[in-house]
């Protein structure tokens, strides 16, 4: 049963992010953790004023503009799955910021199976990272450093696993020309203790990041070279393959530019500065990967909106996965000040 099990949560967790091959445990952590980076498709690393919840993706990001802010985020998938984050920031003074924060995966109810295809009865699974976090921003400069460290619990079944991991990131801001820098190096680590005595890798995220905000136009634009740590991401789908005269089929070839843009995630803010403003992305890599041939699908498109309204900021995301299936998430931010 524990096989039959494996196999039905490496489908939801690959359905989820689109993470790189399926040898991976813990990929809940490279979920969408905000309605705001959801919107700029699916990840943002550079600074986007008092995000707290970038500080997930990105602790150089933490800042005193996010002090005592609260930012609380929720999603439901296939009317079955809940996942979301809750993070708070508290400044001391203009170097030492703390970061807590908190993201989950419930897979809710599944129905279990013996070898023999009998039914046994359902059981459940859920996912719990435990994240803090600081940074540093070097005296009378425009460089900015942050580590996470990160406390992981996986319960499967009847199947436990602890993990730790951290994140270590880098943000470089130039005001007078208003673009943002950004690399990190996400998830390095290991479990503490596995789930049938074998130990699986973390699934590390090594990315690159920019964005800028327009003089006289108020947009802003990000781009992201992501997964980094492993330049083939491709595969070949057997239904996208040729058949000759003969009837023979040939295998999906991915030339070297295709490659390439699924490394790449593009995301346009309208009104960043203001109370209300919009926001659309495009995931390169989900695009291909659940595109389905000779039919119109837009997956790998996303969108949402922000709202502010006094100490309150409402945020929402809407992520196009495929024909049968999209993403949406809500998000509220408090000033707690």
């Amino acid at each position: 049963m524990f096989k039959r099990f494996v196999l039905l949560f490496s489908i939801i967790s690959y359905s989820l992010v689109a993470q790189v091959g399926g040898d991976y445990t813990y990929q809940f952590l490279n979920l969408t953790t905000s309605p705001v980076q959801g919107a700029l498709g699916g990840k943002n690393f550079t600074n986007s004023g008092d995000e707290v919840s970038l500080s997930f993706s990105n602790p150089a990001s933490i800042s005193k503009t996010m002090n005592n802010q609260l930012s609380l985020n929720f999603s439901r998938v296939f009317n079955a799955i809940n996942y979301g984050s809750a993070a708070y920031v508290k400044s001391f003074d203009d170097h030492k910021n703390l970061f807590i924060g908190v993201n989950y995966i419930n897979y809710g109810d599944i129905e279990g199976y013996d070898e023999w295809g009998n039914p046994v009865g359902s059981f459940s699974g859920n996912e719990v990272a435990l994240s803090l976090g600081t940074s540093y921003n070097i005296e009378r400069t425009n460089w900015y450093f942050g580590v996470n460290a990160k406390f992981i619990f996986s319960n499967m079944e009847i199947y436990n696993s602890l993990g730790a991991a951290v994140d270590l990131g880098v943000l470089y801001k130039d005001e007078d020309s208003n673009i943002d820098f950004a690399f990190v190096i996400r998830n390095l680590g290991g479990q503490i203790t596995s789930y049938a005595e074998h130990r699986e890798k973390m699934p590390l995220d090594i990315a690159l990041a920019l964005s800028k905000k327009l003089e006289n136009v108020p947009l802003r634009w990000h781009v992201a070279l992501d997964n980094l740590q492993k330049w083939d991401l491709s595969y070949s789908n057997p239904n996208r393959g040729e058949a000759d005269l003969e009837g023979n089929r040939k295998e999906e070839k991915i030339s070297v530019f295709n490659n390439a843009l699924r490394h790449i995630i593009v995301g346009i803010e309208l009104f960043p500065d203001k109370k209300f403003n919009l926001r659309v992305g495009y995931n390169f890599r989900k695009g291909e990967e659940l595109r389905i041939v000779d039919q119109r699908h837009f997956s790998g498109f996303t969108a949402g909106a922000g709202f502010k309204y006094n100490r309150f900021k409402f945020d929402y995301s809407y992520a196009r996965q495929t024909v049968a299936a999209n993403t949406s998430m809500f998000g509220v931010s408090i000033d707690l000040n």
